[in-house]
């Protein structure tokens, strides 16, 4: 069976796995993380879900191989920083401490190649309702819960139809104007957040919605999640911050090589 080639980066940023859910994408998770080695790992928080653990335990072994792979990279010589969001916020209890090659940390402040600060967070800290209505966030994840498991069923009548994946959750995102403003202003208060420390730009999470954009003169990028879009940044040797969105670039891959198997059997044969 045909390996890809392992790309060997200087900086890895994950975050939103939500391990312990079934949402969480471990086996795309798995593939991205056998594909690229990076010096570096960022995790930037809701790796574990904690909350959805509590009420009942949830821990398939393909989630467990995901544990055991970054585990299997930081003996190798990785230099992980987990950096913990309101999901595994237990986790918090143990800011400051270093466990072998992996650091604990609130916030980082991380020096591209090409000598650019940026700072790095959760985000969480800077959402009103998670920070002043935990009521109100728990009832929030329960709806996401929902969107979810509705998605699979429209999806698997989808499929059916040939159609491609279709998002709920994502589409609600972009589309209802509360949740737009969310966003908005949660991209606002993060780069403000990075203007303060002096820093080129922030990096974070807790939204599940990838970003690379500018807010007045400060770069604002989301990593994204594991759960639906599945995305990462990666930092090049050159100090290059991109995104990467694994489950499209895979479905494009099968696509074209879906294409070319057709366009082979069409060919004509030679005389």
């Amino acid at each position: 069976m045909f390996e890809p080639e392992c790309i060997r980066i200087r900086t890895l940023f994950l975050s939103d796995f939500h391990l312990g859910t079934p949402g969480c994408q471990a086996g795309l998770l798995l593939e991205f993380l056998r594909r690229y080695d990076a010096d570096t790992i960022y995790l930037i928080g809701d790796i574990v879900d904690g909350w959805r653990l509590k009420s009942g335990w949830y821990w398939p072994q393909l989630q467990n191989d995901v544990v055991q792979k970054l585990l299997r990279k930081v003996r190798k010589g990785t230099r992980l920083v987990y950096l913990p969001g309101n999901h595994d916020e237990f986790l918090r209890d143990y800011v400051g401490v270093t466990f072998g090659n992996i650091e604990i940390l609130d916030r980082a402040l991380h020096t591209t190649a090409a000598g650019d600060d940026y700072l790095i967070l959760h985000g969480d800290q800077f959402d009103v309702v998670v920070a002043h209505a935990r009521w109100l966030a728990h009832l929030g994840d329960w709806a996401y819960e929902f969107a979810l498991w509705s998605n699979g069923i429209v999806n698997r009548i989808r499929r059916k139809a040939g159609l491609p994946y279709w998002s709920l959750s994502a589409w609600a995102k972009l589309k209802v104007k509360n949740a737009v403003n969310f966003i908005g202003n949660f991209e606002s208060v993060l780069a403000e957040e990075a203007r303060k420390t002096g820093a080129a730009g922030v990096i974070c999470g807790h939204i599940h919605h990838a970003a690379d954009r500018e807010i007045e003169g400060v770069r604002y990028i989301n990593t994204g999640d594991w759960v639906e879009s599945c995305t990462a940044l990666v930092e090049d040797y050159d100090g290059t911050l991109r995104v990467i969105r694994f489950a499209e670039d895979l479905r494009s891959a099968a696509n074209a090589a879906a294409a070319e198997a057709v366009a082979a059997k069409t060919q004509p044969k030679a005389a």
